[in-house]
């Protein structure tokens, strides 16, 4: 009983914690501005902002000071494209709240509506250094007899792992190329004749269509419309190096701010895409190809767009939310084959708040900035390393979490020799 009791005590603490006056002393310091890293510096965290970086500071009387021995500090870091809040376990669908299955266009399907902050793997990907995450939608087919969704996904917004909801930027994600072929009536052209028609119904509610040949309800028409007048960033989930060119077109001809997600083979296209200024957010472990759209597929693709001039960030190819822990080490391997290692951190804190339109609050650590940071045992990019400490508006998070708590309570049964 008394294990019960302090694992559910432990859940409890996935509530929001509260900021405090804190110094942390002597630690090296990854600022991800203009200042790079500070050796031996400190950093004072007050009313859950960052009040002040730099060496030798004075600790303020009510402070409670963190001596990090000359460990680092970088900015909390970014969970990838993700359903974390909206899944729990992959094999239940009543807990799954990632896709639409309606088999009509709705781009105002917004899964923030139903993200559970209060989800298990929220805490668990908080203790692995995660502060910020995009949930997205997932654009699928049909299963078994009831209808698929469409190339328009939904939307999907910023969240903070510090169990509030989800209440910051948004992002309207399409799904592009080969995958979303049965989405299009079974050929890609018909995702750009779709798309084409869709941005004329928004921007045009009164043009003579059939009821039965419209795309969009009125609630549709305003969401897109809204998207297309800069509410937020238009996500495209697409491979292959001719559809992005395509893409990259439509986006100049419509003035979109958009972001290309998956981009196997983006590197392909890299002055295109350093051209048009579009971000690539991919899986730095995406090598072979998964079918015709992802020949090119590479390990150097990050590195190839980097070196191009391409803002990189970094995700999963799977949403699943016990993947999100993962993410650093996907970082990792870019920089094993050929990604700097700053570079590979921005894509892990500033990149991805700068193409989701929360660099205001995380990605960064600068005085007056919301103190989102983490302290860590070593390289965060190396698998053996760990948060020490995580920081969410100033408040240090929990240490522990639901896996935490059940390897505890093993391990203490193998010490006594009664486990089974």
């Amino acid at each position: 009983m008394r294990r019960v009791l302090a694992l559910a005590a432990a859940l409890l603490l996935a509530g929001p914690a509260l900021a405090e006056t804190l110094l942390i002393r002597n630690a090296t310091v990854h600022t991800m501005t203009a200042a790079g890293t500070l050796e031996s510096a400190d950093i004072l965290l007050r009313d859950g902002t960052v009040a002040a970086v730099g060496r030798a500071l004075e600790a303020p009387s009510e402070a409670r000071v963190i001596d990090a021995q000359g460990q680092p500090v970088t900015p909390g870091f970014f969970g990838g494209l993700t359903h974390l809040g909206l899944e729990e376990i992959g094999l239940e669908p009543t807990a799954e709240d990632g896709a639409l299955q309606l088999g009509t266009m709705r781009p105002e399907f917004d899964v923030a509506l139903a993200f559970n902050p209060a989800s298990v793997s929220i805490v668990v990907s908080r203790v692995e250094g995660v502060t910020f995450a995009v949930i997205a939608p997932s654009a699928e087919a049909g299963r078994g007899d009831a209808p698929g969704g469409t190339i328009i996904a939904g939307q999907g917004a910023v969240i903070a792992l510090d169990g509030g909801a989800a209440t910051h930027s948004r992002a309207l994600f399409l799904d592009f190329g080969a995958d979303a072929n049965e989405l299009s009536g079974g050929s890609r052209a018909a995702q750009y004749m779709l798309l084409k028609q869709a941005f004329l119904e928004a921007r045009t509610p009164n043009v003579v269509l059939a009821d039965d040949q419209r795309l969009l309800t009125p609630a549709g028409r305003q969401a897109l419309l809204d998207f297309i007048g800069g509410a937020g960033v238009f996500v495209f989930d697409i491979d292959r190096a001719a559809d992005i060119r395509q893409v990259l077109a439509f986006a100049a001809r419509e003035k979109l701010r958009v972001a290309i997600a998956g981009g196997a083979e983006a590197w392909r296209v890299a002055g295109e895409l350093a051209a048009a200024r579009v971000p690539v957010i991919l899986d730095a472990l995406e090598d072979l190809p998964g079918g015709f759209d992802s020949i090119g597929a590479t390990l150097e693709n990050a590195a190839r767009l980097q070196r191009a001039g391409v803002k990189v960030a970094f995700t999963m190819d799977s949403a699943e939310p016990h993947n999100v822990r993962k993410l650093r080490q996907t970082a990792g391997n870019a920089v094993a084959h050929g990604l700097p290692w700053e570079a590979a951190l921005a894509g892990l804190t500033r990149v991805p708040a700068e193409i989701f339109g929360v660099s205001d609050r995380f990605g960064t650590i600068e005085r007056g900035r919301r103190a989102n940071l983490v302290v860590w045992s070593g390289d965060p990019l190396e698998v053996t390393s760990f948060a020490t400490h995580v920081f969410i508006d100033g408040a240090l998070q929990p240490d522990r979490s639901r896996q935490t708590e059940l390897r505890d309570r093993y391990l203490e049964r193998v010490r006594a020799g009664t486990a089974r």
